[in-house]
């Protein structure tokens, strides 16, 4: 299946914000992805960016692990957007040509794992059209209520809230929702994604199940909205997916990554049997 996402997924992203894909990748895939996930922590390579509510000072009791980028540390990651699952669907949501645009994982480990404040990713990134941007958030492990699963604002791209710097957080913006929000929460089984605009509204809730929970994000953004002042700083670490400029990932990684998935997550699997 090249593109898994409906005509009816394609219309409530583009009337709400957002839609969900469950069951996107596949058994065997996801044990690769929670292998690679596993492999980054016993690594050491995911840093806490929870703080005591100062901005700075990072917390020693609640933990919110992030690690970005992904695409130099894992060459499973690196493949994944270039699957043709992905590459259809988000030619779909957002046209073409669309380039990646970021790449990192968030970690919520068991009982002391938060979540992240509410924002729009727009709020950072600011293009005129918050529909030419999406996330794609992939469920690495079932994603919950109880384990504080991903939050949306449907509709929520058609406004630009005010965000201040969050103190909880050593980097991250917020904003705090209206009073009449109504915040609908995305359970999804590991291997699900879900998918929304650079403008909508989003957050995840703290952890306090007995195990730990990961997703990781990909967003990807057309390459009419891809300007300098946005992507120039690392333009040669933001491979064009599809379109005039794509070149599977050879000019930028050195290597064609466009059909390699399938082969990575073989030998992801082989390596952590091995481990």
């Amino acid at each position: 299946m090249n593109n898994p996402l409906t005509a009816e997924h394609v219309a409530q992203f583009r009337d709400q914000g957002w839609t969900c894909l469950p069951g996107l990748f596949d058994d065997r895939e996801v044990a690769a992805l929670q292998a690679e996930v596993a492999r980054f922590q016993g690594e050491g390579l995911v840093r806490n960016v929870r703080t005591d509510n100062d901005g700075e000072t990072h917390s020693e009791k609640e933990i919110n692990f992030q690690l970005i980028p992904l695409f130099d540390k894992s060459d499973l990651m690196r493949a994944l957007p270039f699957d043709p699952r992905v590459v259809n669907g988000i030619s779909a949501l957002i046209g073409d040509p669309f380039l990646l645009h970021l790449d990192q994982m968030f970690l919520k480990p068991a009982k002391q794992g938060t979540g992240t404040a509410w924002h729009q990713d727009n709020a950072y990134f600011k293009i005129s059209d918050p529909l030419r941007g999406t996330a794609m958030w992939v469920a690495i492990h079932d994603a919950h209520v109880g384990n504080g699963t991903l939050q949306l604002l449907p509709g929520s791209h058609r406004h630009s809230f005010p965000h201040e710097r969050d103190p909880y957080s050593d980097h991250h913006i917020t904003f705090t929702p209206p009073d009449d929000a109504e915040p609908i929460s995305v359970e999804v089984k590991a291997g699900g994604a879900a998918f929304f605009c650079y403008g909508t509204a989003h957050c995840t809730g703290d952890n306090p199940s007995d195990k730990s929970r990961a997703g990781v994000a990909f967003h990807f953004l057309h390459g009419d909205y891809a300007h300098d002042d946005l992507v120039a700083p690392d333009r040669n670490t933001r491979p064009f997916v599809t379109g005039p400029e794509a070149q599977g990932g050879i000019a930028e990684y050195g290597i064609a990554v466009g059909d390699s998935f399938g082969t990575e997550v073989e030998r992801t699997l082989t390596a952590a049997n091995r481990a």
